[in-house]
């Protein structure tokens, strides 16, 4: 078994480790759906793969919103565990790059860094936030926060800043407009829009039918 293998294998463990007892929306299976849509996304993409793959596989190893808004303890932890595989420093660079930048933050914070695998991860962590599991996710995340499902009288603020979108406590039906019904047109790649499209559709054909049936029908 080669370096690249092992270490792929080492990452898989110490993530599961980690996140295992996790919030349902932000566990290993998030992970590993997200490194499945990063390989996929990297196959037709020029991208350094096992940067991508880390990248993936480490993305939320402690997610701020979990460790009192610490935005610096993920990539601490992912530093400290890649330097215990002898991982090279600009790799470990790069992988805590994304961890720093993948998260969408509200949506109206200007990016200050890029790079082609930051690219991959970045479509591959939103699409798991759109489609069937996309709102399986929003509402289990609702439900542990203890947010309404709904509520007619609290419209969405679409100019949140970094700040005020991570203490939100918006009904959770909010959140379809605050954030995933934008990911569609912020996708970096071919493939990401491509994918995007079909799971934008399905989340807005499920609000017509939530809406309809909120209102008696």
């Amino acid at each position: 078994m080669d370096k690249y293998i092992i270490l792929i294998n080492n990452t898989i463990a110490f993530v599961k480790e980690t996140l295992k007892d996790a919030e349902g929306g932000h566990d290993w299976f998030h992970i590993e759906r997200v490194w499945k849509n990063t390989r996929t996304l990297a196959a037709t993409e020029s991208c350094n793969m096992l940067v991508a793959e880390l990248g993936a596989l480490l993305h939320d190893i402690a997610d701020a919103k979990f460790h009192d808004g610490n935005e610096e303890k993920g990539p601490a932890l992912a530093r400290e565990f890649l330097t215990s595989q002898h991982v090279d420093e600009e790799t470990i660079y790069q992988v805590e790059m994304i961890i720093r930048h993948v998260s969408f933050g509200g949506g109206n914070t200007p990016a200050t860094f890029k790079s082609p695998e930051l690219s991959v991860v970045q479509d591959a962590d939103r699409l798991d936030a759109m489609g069937a599991i996309g709102i399986a996710r929003a509402f289990h995340y609702g439900g542990h926060k203890n947010r309404q499902l709904y509520n007619p009288g609290i419209p969405p603020d679409m100019a949140m800043n970094k700040e005020k979108y991570r203490k939100s406590n918006a009904p959770t039906l909010n959140h379809f407009y605050e954030k995933l019904l934008l990911l569609k047109d912020r996708m970096n790649t071919e493939t990401g829009r491509r994918m995007a499209c079909r799971r934008h559709e399905f989340m807005q054909s499920y609000l017509i039918e939530f809406l309809t049936e909120w209102e008696g029908n």
